[in-house]
C-alpha cells in the first residue's frame, strides 16, 4: 500500500463526500493489512469498517448488517472469499446484492474471471496502491447507484450532456441547440467513464479495464498507449467545442497517482 492521503486540495479528496457515513465489511485474515485498509476507508470518509478474518464471520456479519460494500479476500481459512461471497449472494440479507470488490494476492486472468464470474463487482490483485483501492470503490458505489435509479437518466456537466444508453455527447450550443460530438467508439468509452465520475478521479488501470476491453492482459506500455489516447482525446474535444473557455481546456486533466479526471463545468455555457 502506499503512503496516506494527506493533500486535501488532490482530487481524491472529493471521494470523502462519496464515502461520508457508508459502512464497509472487510473480510481479511492478515492482521497488518487489515488494519490497514479499514484505517484507510475511515479516513477517506467511511463511519464504519466491520473486519472479520473468515468467511463464515463475513456470512454471520450479513445476515442482519446491510453494507454499503464488501472487500473480500479469497484466501481465507474455512471458507474461502469467494464461496463467502456466493452463499452472500444467493442469500436474502440486506447485503446480498452490495457491491463487492475482491482483494487477494490471486491475479491470474483464470482467478480473475473465476472471481467476476461468482458474483464480484471488481477483482483487484495485491499489492494495490490505496488510490487505486478507493477508486475503484468509488466506483463501484457509483455503478450501484446508477442501477439503483429507475431512470437511468443523462449525465449532464455544464454544456455537455452524456447519454450512455444512446451512446452520444452533446453540447449546447449559443443559440441552446444542441450539437453531437463526433467520437470513436473507444473515445465514447473514455469521456463516458470520465464524465459518468462527476469530477471524482478515475485511475489509468481502471481506465484500461473498462474501455480497452479486447485486451485481455495488461501490456507494460499501458500508460503510455493511454497518455497517446487521452492527447489525442484532448485535442479532438478542443476542436469542436469552441464553446467552451479557452482556460478551461483541457477537458481532461492529470491527478495524482496516474489518475483522469475530467473537469467540473457546472457554471459554464
Amino acid at each position: 500500500m502506499t503512503d496516506p492521503i494527506t493533500d486535501e486540495t488532490d482530487a481524491f479528496a472529493a471521494l470523502r463526500d462519496q464515502f461520508a457515513g457508508l459502512t464497509a465489511l472487510l473480510l481479511e485474515d492478515e492482521p497488518a493489512l487489515s488494519e490497514h485498509v479499514a484505517s484507510r476507508l475511515t479516513r477517506a470518509g467511511f463511519a464504519r469498517v466491520d473486519r472479520v478474518e473468515s468467511g463464515e464471520a463475513a456470512i454471520k456479519a450479513v445476515a442482519d448488517t446491510p453494507y454499503d460494500v464488501l472487500i473480500l479476500d479469497r484466501l481465507t481459512a474455512g471458507l474461502d472469499g469467494l464461496e463467502t461471497l456466493k452463499r452472500i449472494r444467493a442469500g436474502s440479507g440486506p447485503s446480498a446484492d452490495s457491491p463487492a470488490l475482491m482483494l487477494t494476492a490471486l491475479g491470474a486472468e483464470r482467478q480473475k474471471v473465476e472471481g467476476l464470474l461468482g458474483g464480484a463487482d471488481d477483482y483487484l490483485a495485491k499489492p494495490v496502491g490505496d488510490e487505486e483501492l478507493l477508486a475503484r470503490i468509488a466506483a463501484q458505489l457509483r455503478r450501484s447507484g446508477r442501477r439503483s435509479k429507475a431512470n437511468g437518466g443523462d449525465v449532464t456537466n455544464g454544456p455537455f450532456t452524456l447519454s450512455p444508453g444512446a451512446r452520444t455527447l452533446q453540447i449546447r450550443a449559443a443559440d441552446g441547440s444542441q450539437r453531437a460530438i463526433d467520437l470513436s467508439p473507444l473515445e465514447f468509452a473514455i469521456v463516458c467513464e470520465l464524465m459518468t465520475a462527476r469530477g471524482q478521479p478515475v485511475t489509468k488501470t481502471m481506465l484500461w479495464d473498462k474501455c480497452w476491453v479486447e485486451w485481455n492482459f495488461l501490456p507494460d506500455n499501458f500508460v503510455n498507449i493511454i497518455d497517446a489516447r487521452i492527447s489525442a482525446l484532448r485535442r479532438r474535444l478542443k476542436d469542436q467545442c469552441p464553446e467552451v473557455p479557452e482556460a478551461m481546456h483541457p477537458l481532461i486533466v492529470s491527478a495524482r497517482s496516474q489518475s483522469l479526471v475530467f473537469r467540473d463545468l457546472d457554471g459554464v455555457g
